[in-house]
């Protein structure tokens, strides 16, 4: 066995929303030996690296991937046959090159992400390790405290909620199994209090409950009910926000609750909330431009709650640098296919960490039953995890994988929360 890249191979599969995605095949020294596929976001930031499409309208309303699939087949696998496929920075650095691109225009992020991915599950496989202990090595795991998406707004549902996510933060807790059974009890006991207000629907790409609601705010109460009402205090179980402001900036400020904000009404706006609910992390509170925003917010709520860059940083380092640089945020939020190589996601990981940042590893509204993610949040001992509600097989997935990988870590499995390893850091 000389694990060596052997070939390539690449097929167009469907996404959680029934979107085309790209699935890729490693093959090592002939053999099949890993596997991913690439999640999909809806909403996304400007600067986010190009996840290629057809264009066709004729075929799946324009969302083929025929295009990134083939380029997996007709550049990526003749660019990496021959590697080691433990080499993950080479083989990383070789499709960069290649694509030639600050953005993966060329081949398409999710053309590189899905071979970066895939030979990251075959160097586990050749050397006979789970993946988290592969992407971790000698520094071990750690079970990472779970987001929980349980009332959706925003891009990701069809409601007048502004704010994307409110997410349960189970932290208080001893293990991984005991967050997850409070989150999930919290999901079920917010599904009561919605029906007993007469206020239950449908769920969003996330499978979190999608209400219209009077204000923003009410989600925020409704949260404290459904954590009460399932027996648990606040001090064990806290609530974090995705408020993807980016999607209603408009030129005059940002329209939410049917009025026009400023960035100065939002940090005040939000300092209310810090002081009425117990929220220990804020995602996208500002646009993805407004650095005079989020630098605002930081410098005087940073001591009390995580604030959290996604489309302000999208992984990428320069990006971060320029937020580290400015003191924008507390956290980055990190999603694999917004830069679009394992590498890269490593590297803009190591450089907030080094900043005193922490790091949030995310799905997107587009997944699959690809659980990639769950193992690397533990390798790289994020500490945090945000994979959506304990609905819809493409997040529970993920879920069910964590609950694997700490049964087999037994008596050595150490949760976040319990450490006091999370937002609590920074608040």
């Amino acid at each position: 066995m000389t694990g060596h890249i052997s070939g390539l191979d690449a097929r167009m599969v469907l996404d959680s929303r029934g979107q085309p995605t790209v699935e890729v095949d490693c093959f090592v020294d002939g053999g099949l030996l890993g596997r991913a596929i690439v999640p999909s976001g809806a909403s996304t930031g400007a600067y986010e690296a190009l996840e290629l499409r057809d264009g066709d309208a004729k075929i799946y309303l324009g969302k083929g991937v025929s295009k990134a699939v083939n380029n997996v087949k007709d550049h990526l696998e003749e660019a990496l046959v021959g590697l080691p496929v433990d080499e993950q920075r080479v083989i990383d650095e070789v499709m960069i090159e290649l694509d030639g691109t600050p953005n993966k225009a060329n081949l398409g992020a999710n053309a590189m992400l899905g071979a970066s991915m895939a030979c990251l599950h075959a160097g586990a496989a050749h050397h006979e390790l789970p993946l988290w202990k592969y992407v971790g090595g000698v520094a071990g795991g750690l079970m990472p405290v779970p987001m929980l998406n349980i009332l959706n707004g925003g891009a990701h549902a069809a409601s007048n909620v502004d704010v994307q996510e409110f997410m349960v933060m189970p932290h208080g807790f001893d293990s991984f199994e005991e967050g997850l059974r409070a989150g999930v009890e919290t999901y079920h006991s917010l599904k009561a209090e919605l029906k007993k207000d007469g206020l239950l629907g449908g769920i969003g790409d996330e499978g979190g409950f999608a209400p219209n609601l009077p204000t923003n705010e009410d989600g925020l109460k409704y949260m404290v009910r459904a954590i009460e009402g399932a027996g648990y205090s606040t001090e064990e179980i806290g609530i974090a926000l995705d408020v993807a402001s980016t999607e209603f900036l408009k030129d005059d400020g940002y329209h939410m609750d049917g009025k026009v904000l400023s960035s100065d009404d939002l940090v005040e706006m939000y300092g209310g909330w810090l002081d009425a609910y117990p929220i220990l992390s804020i995602e996208d509170g500002f646009g993805e431009d407004d650095w005079r925003g989020w630098s605002a917010f930081t410098k005087a709520y940073g001591h009390r709650v995580q604030t959290v860059g996604d489309d302000l940083f999208v992984t990428q380092s320069e990006r971060l640098a320029q937020g580290i640089e400015l003191g924008a945020a507390n956290a980055m939020l990190v999603k694999v296919n917004q830069v679009g190589t394992v590498t890269e996601t490593l590297e803009a990981m190591d450089l907030a960490s080094t900043n005193g940042m922490n790091n949030v590893v995310s799905h997107r509204s587009g997944e699959s039953e690809d659980v990639t993610i769950a193992d690397f949040a533990v390798g790289t001992r994020a500490g945090q995890i945000k994979t959506g509600a304990p609905a819809r097989s493409d997040r529970v997935a993920k879920y069910n994988q964590l609950l694997r990988i700490e049964d087999e870590l037994g008596s050595q499995a150490v949760y976040a929360g319990a450490v006091g390893q999370g937002p609590r850091g920074n608040a």
